[in-house]
């Protein structure tokens, strides 16, 4: 008899029929002798529906009583379900976070899980029954509602797996798998059988949508075994589990790219110790985060500093570096909100040379120009401009024939 944990996405169970499809799909597997726990979220729309209402109420919504109203999401969708599956003959129980007990600690809208007490969960289990939980929420120590932030209820999933010592957590999209890049842009993305908890982390900073980050780095800390389904088509999806040496790794594993991305340089800065400090220590405070940086040395004793930070928070920095350019007696400070980064991620270049001048030559050849660079064990990201995105993608693909299914070793 096998565990699972399904988690439903708010697409998945968006409306009254979708609920009943979630229902059929379960009975199905729980009918085959598994033991299920379902984790879902909110039906699409709900958590807009009940941020809207309370800004109708108060201008800043005290984080508090936000998570007692965004956690009323969850609830209503473990109910129906619930009810559906009962309905269907399949006996089921449903519970919000704080009725499983995921402890979690006091930080209201992002809270961080700490424990789960699997007793509950398992006397259903063992009776027979699916629970069906909600994702996205907990308690803390005294007894408050709280939610764990943005795709919380993945989080939710992968934890209960963890506790549970789950066989597999099966995510369900819209999606069918994780694909070597966005098929909206390249068509001839490839879905991949598998790929490994460091590749999928990679690939969901970088700007793959697919899992939450901090639901895989759960994942690849307790070692659950992630597949990413569709609700609403057949298939086997995506494995995400560690590497495994007995097929050959291929180079790269995917592309993915951020639009989201925004570029600030400031010019003649005096080359002193600490002038790095001066510029990103106010960036900081402002608390906005910074992610890819360039130094450069020249011939008169100053430097140029160039990073990146989100569009959204594109005026805001350049605010702050134009003061701080008064401050330093810098030259100037210019910037740019219309780039992209694009990356190529794979373990395969662990053990394989010219990866990076592959790429390089690649966006040459289609007079793409690199603005920045940026490189770990397993991807490369370069930011250039918003125009050759598509182009960019597209190309890499070809060359690292990611299309083409990979050769066993």
């Amino acid at each position: 008899m096998a565990v699972y944990v399904y988690k439903f996405g708010g697409t998945s169970v968006g409306s009254v029929e979708r609920i009943k499809a979630v229902a059929e799909k379960v009975k199905k597997v729980h009918d085959q002798g598994d033991q299920l726990v379902v984790v879902v979220s909110a039906m699409s729309g709900e958590t807009n529906r009940l941020t809207t209402l309370a800004t109708q109420m108060q201008t800043a919504p005290i984080a508090r009583e936000m998570d007692v109203l965004l956690a009323t999401g969850e609830q209503v969708t473990t109910a129906l379900l619930s009810m559906a599956l009962n309905e269907m003959g399949c006996p089921a129980c449903s519970y919000t976070g704080g009725q499983v007990r995921i402890e979690t600690d006091s930080t209201h809208t992002k809270a961080r899980i700490k424990s789960i007490d699997d007793k509950k969960i398992y006397a259903d289990l063992n009776a027979g029954r699916v629970v069906v939980v909600a994702g996205f929420q907990g308690v803390d120590e005294h007894g408050n509602i709280t939610t764990l932030g943005r795709g919380g209820s993945d989080t939710t999933a992968v934890a209960l797996a963890a506790a549970l010592k789950a066989d597999e957590c099966h995510i369900y999209t819209d999606v069918d798998g994780v694909y070597t890049t966005d098929p909206r842009v390249e068509p001839k993305a490839r879905r991949l059988d598998k790929i490994t908890f460091e590749e999928m982390l990679e690939m969901s900073s970088l700007g793959s949508k697919i899992l939450q980050i901090r639901s895989v780095e759960f994942a690849g800390k307790y070692n659950v075994a992630l597949r990413v389904l569709s609700s609403f088509s057949e298939g086997r999806g995506t494995l995400i589990t560690y590497e495994e040496s007995a097929v050959e790794q291929a180079l790269i594993s995917g592309i993915a790219f951020n639009r989201d991305e925004a570029k600030l340089t400031i010019t003649g800065v005096p080359d002193i110790p600490g002038a790095a400090s001066k510029i990103l220590g106010p960036v900081a405070d402002a608390n906005i985060e910074i992610d890819m940086i360039i130094q450069n040395v020249a011939d008169d004793a100053t430097t140029d500093f160039t990073f990146t930070v989100h569009r959204n928070d594109f005026v805001k920095a350049k605010d702050i570096l134009i003061k701080i350019c008064h401050d330093l007696n810098a030259k100037a400070v210019t910037a740019d909100d219309s780039i992209v980064k694009v990356s190529i991620v794979g373990v395969g270049m662990r053990s394989h040379a010219g990866i990076a001048s592959k790429m390089f030559a690649v966006l040459a050849d289609e007079a793409i120009n690199i603005q920045m660079i940026s490189t770990s064990e397993i991807k490369i990201s370069v930011v250039v401009a918003e125009k050759y995105l598509e182009l960019a993608v597209r190309a890499l693909h070809a060359a690292f024939e990611l299309d083409q299914e990979p050769k066993e070793a």
